[in-house]
């Protein structure tokens, strides 16, 4: 026999080839595994398959090169070639049955068993390329223990392969693994070395001839192998952290799209979809913002509930596509009145909200104003003749409600009362408001009793003519007397009486009334002196309206003329073609016709100019800012020009200042109303204090109302 001896620094090298190539073996199944896409992952198992099984093969070759006999060496090519290819055969099957989904036992034995085979017949191959004369004399016992040993190394793999395959641990933590399957590896090798007999007198047929020599095979084979075993790791190594960047990147662009996603689902939470504004959340929360720094400072603010007038007729008209539009038009013109701290929300439907700081009350009855006139004003749409008008409710923290809910039901019951009033208004919140429907009913119960009794009574509020100084008359203005709760304001009564439809009675009665003072008057030798009345919309919309005007000038014997009638530019527009025929008849009776609070409204000039009034009543809204305002003056020297262009008086009310006057009086009104000259009172004080023929500039006791309503008689 001949005795075979080792290389002690190859045997060493072949285990560290071996432990290279399982270590490229464990990194090339993630790579597959986690390739991304079907072109990468067959590329990553062919290249990665081919790398691992060269190395295996390299550590085979480098161990039988370590193997030394008393004789020259040599291997044949082709058998060298094939069993190369075994190797990277095994390999890629390998890396290809740890890609699977799954690995249930029964398929990871007969893996091991096919790529142990693989490994083994490799090995063998290897030896048989010797071409040993006469030919390598195996131990049985020892080769069954290589081949068991190959398909047990091979099951190691393949299953510590497939449990580490979609792990991100790092390169490192796969070194403990690579070192048992390189042992593995190698012990199967020496294994089969030692099944290996050669006798005595043996010769190497490849060393003899085209063979491959083992002097320089050793170096090639090593230097290539750890070359090509390198440049695979280092390009898994380099596409990992590529793939690295890139997680990183598609996480920064995750957060990012995400960060735009809270965003715009914030913002689909919190805002309208259609006009971009604030929506009833939002809103709620910046209410209780603002009670927050009310407390905390004493701060005031207002919540102005506004609501479009006519709104659901342009709707039903043109339209929700159209309505929308309007929608979205009101809100870009009322936001452009407001200032940084302010607030508009929409609600839904034609329903806005405004949350407004406040510095003292004339900013938020100015902003009023100003979104009344501003919505109004002209068309909103491009193309279409369309507007509506706003009525808006305001009720005020604290001096109204210090909670959230109160503020909005309190404001948003202030604006039906706009509305009630002949819309296009605003009206600020007063505790009769907050009426439940049992107190309503009480109320109206006692009001339908109060007609005809001494609850209900007539104050009288002078006008006076600018040309002579002299009262030329009086406005009738309604008074109730509860027997229980004293003077109820006309604001409360009237809109109840309006919903009811009592003040048809009320508005018969006070007519009555008033024309039966005017005629003691008149007895009294006050001939000249006018009375006005103030018609409901609803008293006006009454067919036998006109009967009950020419029956009361009948039964108390007055001229016509002295009987003036005062109706809201927003009741006879409400319907313009029966308001003007009505109009036209009272005309013919010879009875006065006021237009009561002129230039709120949205009369065209066009009906005005048919409209058969004899006076225009300035709103007292001109006439507050006129010492400051040189808009409103523009605004009252319009109306007198176009009053006295069509024939008509111009009377100024609210006056209450001496300036206000002087104003007035210079821009040419004919009448003036107000405070300064005196208040309302009852007609035996109206009698004392202008008996003589100059007045006297007096304010007379009286009853302060809130509000004169655009009712019958007040």
């Amino acid at each position: 026999m001949l005795i075979g001896s080792y290389t002690p620094w190859l045997v060493v090298v072949s285990f560290l080839v071996a432990v290279l190539a399982s270590f490229t073996a464990l990194d090339m199944a993630s790579r597959v595994t986690t390739a991304a896409t079907r072109r990468s992952t067959w590329l990553w198992l062919i290249g990665g398959g081919g790398a691992m099984g060269l190395g295996i093969w390299s550590m085979h070759f480098i161990g039988m090169l370590a193997f030394q006999l008393p004789i020259p060496l040599g291997y044949a090519l082709g058998l060298t070639t094939v069993s190369l290819l075994a190797a990277v055969a095994s390999s890629i099957f390998a890396l290809w049955l740890v890609s699977r989904p799954t690995l249930p036992h029964g398929r990871l034995v007969l893996g091991a068993v096919l790529m142990g085979s693989g490994i083994a017949s490799m090995h063998y191959l290897g030896m048989a390329a010797l071409y040993m004369q006469p030919g390598i004399d195996y131990h049985a016992g020892w080769v069954a223990l290589s081949l068991l040993i190959a398909v047990a190394a091979s099951w190691a793999a393949l299953y510590i392969a497939f449990r580490l395959r979609s792990s991100h641990r790092r390169l490192r933590d796969r070194i403990a693994p690579a070192l048992v399957l390189g042992a593995a590896i190698v012990g199967m090798h020496y294994t089969g070395m030692a099944a290996a007999r050669f006798p005595a007198g043996s010769l190497c047929g490849a060393a003899a001839g085209d063979g491959l020599q083992a002097q320089w095979l050793a170096l090639v084979v090593l230097v290539l192998t750890i070359a090509i075993l390198a440049i695979v790791l280092i390009v898994s190594w380099l596409d990992q952290r590529m793939e690295a960047q890139l997680l990183r990147l598609r996480n920064t662009d995750l957060t990012s799209s995400l960060d735009d996603a809270q965003a715009e689902l914030t913002q689909a939470a919190l805002h309208d979809p259609l006009t971009r504004l604030p929506n009833r959340r939002l809103l709620q929360q910046r209410i209780e913002q603002a009670l927050a720094e009310a407390e905390q400072r004493g701060s005031r603010f207002a919540v102005m509930f506004m609501d479009l007038d006519g709104f659901k007729q342009v709707n039903d008209a043109y339209g929700h596509q159209t309505g929308d539009a309007l929608l979205v038009a009101v809100a870009d013109r009322t936001r452009k009145l407001l200032r940084p701290a302010d607030m508009l929300a929409r609600l839904g439907g034609d329903e806005f909200v405004l949350v407004v700081p406040i510095e003292n009350d004339e900013d938020v009855a100015t902003l009023a104003s100003r979104i009344i006139q501003t919505v109004g004003r002209e068309p909103l749409l491009p193309h279409q003749d369309l507007q509506v008008t706003a009525s808006i409710g305001i009720a005020i923290c604290p001096d109204h409600a210090a909670s959230e809910r109160q503020l909005m039901a309190f404001a948003d019951a202030a604006m039906y009362q706009a509305k009630e009033a002949g819309r296009n208004a605003y009206v600020r919140f007063a505790d009769w408001m907050n009426d439940s429907a049992e107190q309503q009913f009480q109320l109206l119960a006692d009001l339908r009793r109060a007609i005809g009794t001494e609850q209900l009574f007539l104050h009288y509020q002078p006008k006076t003519r600018v040309a002579g100084q002299s009262v030329s008359g009086a406005e009738a203005l309604i008074r109730w007397r509860h027997p229980q709760q004293g003077l109820i304001p006309p604001d409360r009564f009237i809109r109840l009486a309006e919903r009811s439809g009592v003040i048809n009675d009320i508005g018969r009665w006070a007519l009555n009334e008033a024309c039966r003072q005017l005629r003691v008057w008149h007895d009294a030798g006050h001939d000249g002196w006018t009375v006005s009345v103030n018609l409901s919309p609803i008293q006006f919309a009454s067919p036998t309206l006109l009967h009950e005007v020419r029956e009361a000038l009948k039964t108390h014997h007055l001229q016509p003329r002295r009987l003036i009638l005062e109706i809201t530019e927003s009741a006879v527009m409400r319907d313009t073609e029966a308001s003007l025929t009505l109009l036209q008849a009272m005309a013919a009776l010879g009875v006065g016709i006021s237009i009561d609070d002129f230039g709120t409204g949205y009369s065209s000039l066009l009906y005005l100019k048919r409209l058969p009034a004899t006076e225009i009543k300035i709103d007292h809204a001109f006439v507050r800012d006129l010492e400051n305002s040189s808009e409103d003056v523009v605004i009252v020297s319009a109306i007198v020009a176009l009053g006295h262009a069509l024939d008509m008086d111009i009377v100024a009310e609210g006056v209450e200042t001496a300036g206000q006057r002087a104003y007035l009086e210079r821009l040419g009104c004919d009448y003036l109303q107000g405070y300064l000259l005196g208040r309302p009172m009852d007609p035996e004080r109206f009698m004392q204090l202008h008996d003589l023929p100059r007045p006297r500039v007096e304010v007379a006791a009286g009853w302060k109302a809130h509000a004169r309503p655009g009712a019958s008689a007040g």
